[in-house]
């Protein structure tokens, strides 16, 4: 629906609203609104809704003190909600794993795509900087990555045990045979000896949760990433590091997610709950 329409929406339920208690917009005060969005609420709407009938509720007054019809804009008073962060969805350990061995690693390809999710979990990688990795990218007697994130910002990840073993595989026996030209430097390669896009990341991916009987998207092993490392007791620091974020307070969504798993533990298994 488009904001317009969401906002003819809006007006024409609080004109209901209004209608059913003898009354109309036009007479509506700052409580007649409140008490409409309370209503609004009980039955279901969300916080962003919510924000967004204040809006309309705004924009309608504004037009009757234009048409003269009000003196003042009773719902200018009213603050909306800030709409509440999504968590982001999360792959347990085992639904990983589970992912992790349905890529069938018997071609270049699938020694490819094998390496590139082991790479992109281990090391909570954004898609657009897996497909962004070059040969020099890789430091791998060192055990680490160079990866160039948002603006241009670059960080060394540590790469080492299952993705530092499947990376090793991919350049023995996969990329070469996938190789096309010399001059070829990134290190994940479609069928043509190019780069790997996006769009052929993504639907690589898909193939194998669909055989894992998985749900979730690419970038959810990222997601997954974090969550991991701070349930397994990394500090919050690090882990903004390692993911790029230039604000703590992006990584602190992880540990709300984090508190929801435990709290959801809790509720599961404690005796007395």
């Amino acid at each position: 629906m488009t904001s317009v329409a969401t906002y003819q929406q809006e007006c024409r339920n609080f004109e209901r609203f209004c209608a059913d208690r003898g009354n109309v917009p036009e007479d509506a005060q700052t409580a007649d609104i409140i008490d409409y969005l309370v209503e609004r609420q009980t039955d279901g709407i969300d916080s962003r809704t919510t924000a967004k009938s204040v809006s309309a509720l705004r924009a309608l007054f504004r037009f009757l003190q234009t048409d003269g019809r009000v003196t003042a804009n009773p719902a200018a008073l009213i603050e909306p909600p800030r709409p509440q962060r999504r968590l982001p969805a999360v792959h347990s350990a085992a639904d990983v794993d589970r992912l992790l061995a349905a890529v069938d690693t018997d071609s270049p390809t699938g020694l490819r795509d094998r390496s590139m999710f082991e790479l992109i979990y281990s090391c909570g990688l954004r898609v657009s900087e897996a497909v962004a990795l070059q040969l020099t990218s890789l430091h791998l007697k060192e055990g680490f990555i160079t990866v160039a994130g948002k603006g241009g910002r670059q960080r060394l990840i540590p790469l080492m045990g299952a993705a530092l073993d499947w990376v090793e595989r991919y350049l023995q026996y996969g990329r070469p045979e996938l190789l096309t030209s010399a001059g070829e430097g990134a290190l994940f390669l479609n069928r043509l000896g190019r780069r790997l896009t996006r769009a052929g990341m993504w639907k690589r991916f898909q193939n194998a949760a669909s055989r894992a009987g998985v749900a979730g998207k690419l970038h959810t092993l990222r997601h997954s990433f974090a969550t991991h490392l701070l349930s397994g007791g990394a500090d919050l620091r690090s882990v903004q590091e390692l993911l790029g974020h230039s604000d703590i307070s992006t990584t602190q969504i992880y540990t709300h997610l984090n508190d929801t798993d435990l709290r959801d533990a809790h509720r599961r298994h404690h005796p007395r709950d």
